[in-house]
């Protein structure tokens, strides 16, 4: 197994991210405020447009921000001044604006596709996506999440010339969940070979891998070149009866991985095998909302500037080590500051 280089004619977008483009409404809470409105602790719950307005009248004050998990995976790459693109699907409403105008000003560069429009039938949600984000003391993140027009994501939607520009097509694993986007995703990692470009996937959540682990497994066979995980998903992953025995089945596999243990940090399986990286230092935990957004951005940007893997799982684990220390999944410390020489500019 070799460890992946991109090449460097393949295009003129470090990364593509594919993903549900959602607006974040963020709140600190209580584990039995979480409790009393029937979600999952430390989870992502889909839910729909009516169970999402009962979940917001119950919050207390909050932010808005745009967000989505491969939208701040993007934001991140772009903080650390790499050239990096976004295909989602926003409704032509207020949320809409606001993801597009938060997503552009951070410096990615948008796929071309037009907005939503609004429907007249109330049964007929075409909304921007929303998800509401519940940050008790100890900085774990529970979500609800609406995805409007966000799951209507569909292989038509992709701008394949512009997916065929990346070194790295960087695709969200809850979009799995749908079978449009799902068609979509499958898509993308059709142009992204065809191009030669890596395909990355996240796995997104525990309850994602549950619902789809033979196919996430599946991928593995020569779709999926690059894994991204933390300690819960990869073992559900591989019915493992631990991280130990979970390592053994990612070598087997051949991809290149980059899975997270939180204050453990994280360990990158390569050609040379497990290599643990420590995880960066942070005052304080606020909110662990978009860590592994980060962590994956942070090691992108490494890998599109010739990093080996282990720098790139240094420099991931510093980015995630700043998006917690405050509360919001999009960084707010100047990364390239923070990594220092992590690669040439772009």
């Amino acid at each position: 197994m070799d460890d992946l280089q991109p090449a460097a004619d393949v295009g003129t977008l470090d990364v593509v991210a594919v993903g549900s483009a959602l607006v974040d409404v963020l709140t600190h809470s209580s584990a039995r405020d979480i409790e009393r409105l029937g979600l999952v602790k430390g989870t992502m719950t889909l839910v729909d447009l009516p169970r999402a307005a009962a979940v917001y009248r119950a919050m207390g004050p909050g932010i808005e921000v745009s967000g989505g998990s491969a939208a701040n995976t993007a934001a991140g790459v772009a903080a650390l001044g790499g050239r990096v693109g976004y295909i989602g699907k926003v409704a032509a409403d207020e949320l809409g604006e606001v993801f597009i105008h938060d997503i552009s000003a951070a410096g990615v560069v948008v796929a071309r596709t037009e907005p939503v429009a609004p429907s007249d039938d109330p049964d007929d949600d075409r909304a921007t996506g929303r998800c509401l984000v519940f940050v008790t003391e100890d900085g774990e993140r529970t979500m609800a999440t609406h995805l409007g027009v966000a799951s209507t994501l569909v292989p038509e939607d992709l701008d394949e010339e512009f997916i065929a520009r990346a070194q790295v097509v960087y695709l969200e694993g809850y979009l799995w969940d749908l079978g449009p986007a799902k068609a979509a995703l499958r898509r993308a990692i059709e142009v992204a070979h065809a191009s030669d470009a890596i395909v990355a996937l996240t796995l997104s959540d525990p309850f994602c891998v549950e619902r789809h682990q033979r196919e996430f497994l599946e991928l593995l066979n020569g779709e999926v070149d690059l894994l991204f995980a933390n300690e819960d998903e990869v073992t559900l992953l591989f019915g493992s009866n631990g991280f130990d025995a979970a390592l053994e089945a990612v070598q087997e596999t051949g991809v290149l991985a980059a899975l997270t243990r939180g204050p453990d940090g994280s360990v990158v399986v390569g050609a040379s095998g497990p290599v643990a990286v420590p995880a960066a230092p942070v005052a304080q935990v606020v909110d662990t909302t978009g860590a592994g957004d980060l962590y994956a951005a942070g090691f992108l940007y490494g890998l599109t500037h010739g990093q080996d893997p282990a720098e790139c799982a240094r420099l991931g684990g510093l980015c995630a080590a700043e998006v917690i220390s405050h509360l919001g999944a999009r960084p707010q410390a100047d990364l390239r500051a923070l990594a220092g020489g992590a690669g040439p500019p772009p």
